[in-house]
Parts: structure tokens; C-alpha cells; sequence
């Protein structure tokens, strides 16, 4: 449409409100601290993603009727979300004159009766009836957990009675750190496939997260935070980007150890030889310090994987694996689903037309067809939940306080197993990104379709507390990306640049309950990524539910421009020197933030004036360092890194975490945002500041690992 792209027209009054009413922001303010508005063009094709019609006047005020009448048609809002211990409220539409009782039936059987309240509201004709409202009180005491409104309305004028329900959350009011951490912890950050030992398959998987938690364990900390374990493709080329998955819900199955699975022993010795085999294709990887190549990992895991699974399982073990199935229901049928027709046709665009709909008589039929397979793709999911509850168990039976503290990516692919097996759930012709900020001055497209807001409550935020759930069976924490999605996201429509989007708000108090009630019940933590340009009230809200929030060192700063001093750090957080967004902390130090950048050809000012900026924020970093008698006057780069950990320690916040990179002396970046083939994100494997890769088993004897954990530990007694 030539509206869409016509950038000349402003967006008129009516459209501003139309947009503000379906919750697109019309106001933001940009990492300047100037005030921006969204053009009209974006207005327009965000309000479309949203299933409004807004091309021109008469739409908008067709639109704008249809929001103002749209309640009252429906006797139930679709999901209550309230908090423990604090009263509330839910309204019924009913017809005018009916009779109407409400009742709560409680998730763990029972009912219970709610009063109504005076509602004077005058009715409305509404699609040529007269309806009403009654309010009806929630009382505080209700339980924690997912209970159903039933609200049952009498006959009037000649219609007959309905019943009507609709889903009801309790959540915590706050979530309260465990008491096993004492009041304060600290950990360990690594990108688990990053960390190998000799006998990896080229890449970290579950067993190195077992050996690994296990040492951290004996150092003495609390939690070792990894990368999002998220399925990729199963077939074809693998996504590298832990961030952008198929489906956040279930696992990547690279992460299996083929060995340590327990049908292994049973194999006879040709059968035995072929597993050997098809390790021995991708063992030698582990010791060069090249980028890491999943699809050849996947190609001999693969082949390991299929001999075991023939192998069979004795029956205890298919009954426990049935459970599995049984347990995670259609959720997992279907993904194991998506995933053989992948292997079977490719990516979703090259698959027949008639696949599309995963509901179709078509897919039906290719099921039956793909039945040992499907179950080949469920069982790869019950051996990875296996092996990383073992790594879990290890992790608490070593000392941790929390053990594995795991990441949930803020999207999916757009042609992955969730979109296709649910697409409504998610909004058309858009993509979720980030406007432009200091550090990615183009703004940031992730090419992830957002949640679509309506769907959300109808469904009961069934997506969202359904990946939360299987993230955290176990983890004893999790880590949100860019928690403030649960607020609002960047909506960038489809053909525009990242700069161009605009902020669509979500229901923050339902999306935050949700995630806390899940995260209750499993005994976690919870903490949010709240860097970038996230407004006070969100992070205050979010401490005030009992969420940490994210610092990172080289972000926090004085309104003029010098390192915040560590007493004002927040308590409330999970505090670092750095985040994998940016190249471990030698790196930093020497600038390879400023010099990747400009290579790649990302910067929109000058690389001198970019480069001066860097040197004096590390020369007012050195120089705090010395205000608080961490640095001598000639510090080593191990020394500044260990000064920088122990200034974080001295902060009041409640986590600390501790890269691994930076304690092996790695000096190149994970990640590099917005670039895709120009740089090997996420493939960059656990090495030295020479380049020599460290294994798992070097861990142990690293002296300056040894070192820079000794620092932390010292720090923290002395804070103690």
C-alpha cells in the first residue's frame, strides 16, 4: 500500500489515539533523551498487525467505535490476572435485567462463592440488545494458582440461561530470594556449547555442564548462568544464535551426550563401533580454538543418536519415557511433528502448501506416515531433560544455592515449530527489534514475530507460562532477555528499517504474574535483563515483585559520564563487568568493541571519535579503581580484571556473576549485535588471551581463573 510507505504525512490526532487505545505507544524517548514519535506509516502497519484497519479517517473511527463497544459483548474478560493478599474485582456483562452469580473453582478442587458489588453503569445497546454490567469482588485470600471464573446468567427477555467462564490467576505478590543464598550469592556466566572437554562431540553439551557446575560447586558459588538451550532446526543448516530458536519451549538435542545414555551399554560392539565412529568425525574440533561448527556436530550426533534409539529400551524405561510424553502432551507431539516434517521437506517455505496448517487433514496424514520418527524426535527430548536434570542435581548436591540458572531468548524464528503449530499466537507482518542506542546506533532487528497481545489473554497466556514452566524443570533461576518485553516490545514492520518501529505495550501486570506464579512454584529466582532504554517505573516495578534486574559495569554511569560508585548499585540485581553482547573484558580493554565495529561497518560516527570516547571511559574506570585502592599505578591486564570483579562485589547487589571468558583471558566477543554472516556469532569456542583453547578439564588448574575466583571469594567474605 502507498500509505504505508509515505513518510511525508503525519499521523493526525485520531490515529494517535487509535494507536494509544490498542496499547502502540505514539511517544518514546530515544537513547539521546530526546522525545520521539513513530510516523504514520508505522502507526498504520502496526495497528494492521494488531488486527485494526486504520488506511484512513472513516477506518480509524469504525475502529475506534468497535474498541469502545468490544467488552460488552463478551460476559467474561478472558484471563484475570490478581495478586495474592490483595482484593480485587472482575465485571460481568450480562443483559440487562438477567440475574447473574460468580463463582471461583479452585484449581485444586472446591468452590467458592464471590459477592457483588454496586455497580451503577448505565447500560448500552449493544448489537441491538441492552446490556449490562455487575461487579463482583475477588477476595485476597484466594490460593495461589490457576483457577476458573464461572459465572452463570439467568434468562431475560426471552433468552435462555448461559454459563460463561474464564481463566483466573493468583500470583505471588513478590517472590523472596531463597534462603539458601545467605542474603547474597555469586556465579559463574558461560555459553554452555562454548565449553568442551576432550571428550565432546565439538561442542558443550549436557555432561560438561555436569563437570563444570560440579567445580564451580566446590569454588564455592551459587549458580552457573548458560546460554538459552533452546531446540534450533533439526535438519538443514542450524541457526547458531542461542536467541533465535524454533521453539522456546523444548531443547536442542546437541546438547545430548550419545555415551552417557543408558541404552549405550546395551549396544553389541558393531553397534558400539558405529557411535565410536561418528564421535570421532568431530572430536578432534575440541582442540582448535576455530569457529564451532554445529551442522557437522548434528550430522555424527545424529547418526550416534538413531543406532541408540533402535536399540530399543527395556520396559521401565519406555514407561518412564511414555510419561515424558504423556506429561508434556500435545505441546511436545506437535514440536516432534515440526521437526520430522522438516527433516523430511526442509524449511517451512519449502514444504507443500497443503502443510502449512498444522491443523489440516494433510498433516494428519503425513503424521501417521512419520511415526517412528516423531517418536525418534520426543525421545531425543525425554534423553536431554534426563541429562540436564543430573547436571541440576549436581549442581545443588556440590553446594550451589541455586545451581543452573538458565536464559529464555525474548522470541523465535518466524518459520519455526511455534509459529507454524500455534500462529495465531503470534502478529503478522511484523518483527521484534530495538530502536538504535549507543552500542547499535542503526537500531536492532532479531527477525522474531511478537506475541500477539489478544491472543495472550485469550488463551490464558498458555504460550508464556508454558515456556517458563519447562525452562525452569531444572533450574534453580532464570534469566529473562530483555525482561522488558514483558512491558512492551519495538514492533518493526515488515519492509521498514529497525529505526523505524514503535513500542507496543503489553499487559505487564498479567505477563509478570504469570512468570512469577511459575516461577514460585518450581522454587526459583527470577532476574531480568533490563539494560538499554528501559523507564524507572518498569525497574522499580519489578523490584517491587521481588525480580532482579540486570547491571552490567560499563553501563552504569553518573549523569556525567563517570562510573557509578558501587554503593548505588542496585540490591536487587545480578551485577557483571560484562554481558555477551560485548567482547569479554580484555577485549574491552583494548578497545576490540571499537575496532570490530568499525570493521564491520556499524558505526554512524567517526571511529576516532568513537575510539576517544572508549579510551576515556577506561581511563575513568582505571582511575575509580584507584579511588578505592584496587590498582596500582602499573596494573597488569589480569590485575585490572580482578579490580573490576572486586568493585562489582563491593556493590550491595544480591548476585554477582563472573564470566568465564574473563577468567581464561579470552578476548573475542560471542556476540555481535547487528551482524549476521559478517561475524561468527555464537560460535566462538572457550579459549586463552593466546588464542589456545581451555577445556573443562583445564578449568581446575587455570591459574589465572584460580586467581580471579579467589579474588571474588576474598571480596565477598571481607563484604560479609
Amino acid at each position: 500500500m502507498t500509505e504505508i510507505n509515505d513518510d511525508h504525512i503525519p499521523a493526525s490526532e485520531s490515529l494517535k489515539h487509535l494507536a494509544e487505545v490498542h496499547g502502540v505507544s505514539t511517544e518514546y524517548w530515544d537513547y539521546h533523551g530526546r522525545l520521539a514519535s513513530p510516523r504514520r506509516a508505522t502507526l498504520v502497519a502496526v495497528l494492521a498487525a494488531l488486527g485494526v484497519r486504520a488506511r484512513d479517517e472513516e477506518e480509524i473511527e469504525e475502529a475506534l467505535k468497535e474498541h469502545d463497544i468490544a467488552p460488552w459483548r463478551r460476559t467474561l474478560p478472558p484471563t484475570v490476572v490478581m495478586r495474592a493478599g490483595t482484593p480485587s474485582s472482575v465485571v460481568v456483562h450480562l443483559p440487562d435485567g438477567a440475574s447473574v452469580t460468580l463463582r471461583v473453582r479452585l484449581e485444586g478442587g472446591g468452590e467458592r462463592a464471590l459477592a457483588q458489588t454496586e455497580d451503577f453503569t448505565v447500560p448500552r445497546q449493544v448489537d441491538g440488545i441492552l446490556r449490562g454490567r455487575a461487579t463482583f469482588s475477588l477476595p485476597g485470600d484466594l490460593p495461589l494458582g490457576w483457577h476458573t471464573l464461572v459465572a452463570q446468567v439467568g434468562p431475560a427477555r426471552g433468552q435462555a440461561a448461559t454459563t460463561a467462564t474464564a481463566a483466573l490467576a493468583v500470583t505471588p505478590e513478590r517472590l523472596e530470594l531463597p534462603d539458601s543464598l545467605g542474603g547474597r550469592g555469586w556465579g559463574a556466566m558461560a555459553q554452555l556449547y562454548s565449553v568442551r572437554s576432550r571428550r565432546s562431540w565439538g561442542v558443550g553439551d549436557a555432561d560438561d555442564l555436569t563437570e563444570l557446575v560440579s567445580f564451580l560447586g566446590d569454588e564455592g558459588a551459587d549458580f552457573l548462568l548458560i546460554n538459552p538451550l533452546h531446540a534450533a532446526e533439526p535438519a538443514g543448516a542450524m541457526t547458531p544464535s542461542p536467541y533465535l530458536p524454533v521453539t522456546r519451549r523444548f531443547i536442542n538435542p546437541i546438547y545430548i551426550r550419545p555415551e552417557s545414555i543408558l541404552e549405550v551399554s546395551r549396544l553389541s560392539g558393531p553397534r558400539r563401533s558405529l557411535v565410536q565412529w561418528a564421535v570421532e568425525e568431530v572430536q578432534e574440533t575440541n582442540l582448535n580454538a576455530e569457529p564451532i561448527d554445529r551442522d557437522a556436530v548434528w550430522k555424527a550426533k545424529l547418526e550416534a543418536l538413531e543406532v541408540i534409539f533402535a536399540e530399543g529400551r527395556s520396559y521401565s524405561r519406555q514407561r518412564d519415557f511414555e510419561r515424558f510424553r504423556a506429561e508434556q502432551g500435545e505441546g511436545l507431539e506437535r514440536f516432534a511433528l515440526w521437526s520430522a516434517l522438516t527433516e523430511k521437506y526442509g524449511p517451512l517455505e519449502e514444504w507443500p502448501s497443503t502443510l502449512h496448517d498444522a491443523d489440516s487433514a494433510y498433516v494428519a496424514n503425513e503424521a501417521h506416515g512419520l511415526a517412528e520418527r516423531i517418536d525418534f524426535y520426543a525421545w531425543l527430548q525425554w534423553i536431554v531433560d534426563e541429562q540436564l536434570a543430573r547436571a541440576q542435581a549436581t549442581a545443588l548436591e556440590s553446594g550451589m544455592a541455586l545451581g543452573i540458572m538458565g536464559d529464555l531468548a525474548v522470541g523465535v524464528h518466524p518459520r519455526g515449530a511455534d509459529v507454524w503449530s500455534d500462529p495465531q499466537a503470534f502478529a503478522p507482518g511484523v518483527t521484534v527489534g530495538a530502536p538504535p542506542d549507543m552500542y547499535n546506533q542503526q537500531g536492532q532487528n532479531w527477525s522474531q514475530p511478537p506475541w500477539s497481545p489478544e491472543h495472550l489473554a485469550e488463551s490464558a497466556y498458555a504460550p508464556l507460562r508454558e515456556v517458563v514452566r519447562y525452562v525452569l524443570r531444572h533450574a534453580g533461576a532464570l534469566r529473562v532477555d530483555h525482561i522488558i518485553g514483558l512491558f512492551r516490545l519495538w514492533w518493526i514492520p515488515e519492509g521498514m528499517g529497525a529505526d523505524a518501529g514503535a513500542y507496543v505495550r503489553y499487559d505487564h501486570e498479567a505477563m509478570v504474574g504469570v512468570v512469577l506464579l511459575e516461577a514460585y512454584r518450581a522454587g526459583a529466582t527470577i532476574i531480568g535483563e533490563d539494560l538499554g532504554t528501559v523507564e524507572p517505573w518498569a525497574r522499580e516495578y519489578l523490584a517491587s515483585r521481588g525480580v532482579l534486574g540486570t547491571s552490567v559495569l560499563w553501563f552504569e554511569k553518573q549523569h556525567d559520564g563517570w562510573p557509578l560508585q558501587p554503593e548505588v548499585y542496585r540490591h536487587l540485581a545480578l551485577s557483571t563487568v560484562n554481558t555477551h553482547d560485548l567482547p569479554p573484558t580484555a577485549g574491552y580493554l583494548a578497545d576490540e568493541h571499537v575496532e570490530l565495529r568499525e570493521r564491520l561497518g556499524l558505526l554512524s560516527e567517526s571511529v576516532d571519535q568513537v575510539r576517544a570516547e572508549a579510551r576515556l571511559e577506561r581511563d575513568r574506570m582505571l582511575v575509580r579503581l584507584r579511588e578505592h585502592g584496587l590498582l596500582g599505578e602499573s596494573p597488569t591486564e589480569r590485575e585490572i580484571v580482578e579490580a573490576l570483579h572486586r568493585y562489582v562485589v563491593r556493590t550491595p547487589s544480591a548476585l554477582v556473576g563472573v564470566a568465564l571468558v574473563d577468567g581464561v583471558g579470552e578476548r573475542r566477543t560471542q556476540n555481535q549485535p547487528g551482524t549476521d554472516e559478517e561475524y561468527p556469532n555464537w560460535k566462538i569456542p572457550l579459549a586463552d588471551g593466546a588464542g589456545e583453547v581451555v577445556l573443562v578439564e583445564d578449568l581446575p588448574g587455570n591459574v589465572r581463573l584460580g586467581s580471579l575466583l579467589a579474588a571474588v571469594r576474598e571480596e565477598i567474605d571481607l563484604r560479609s
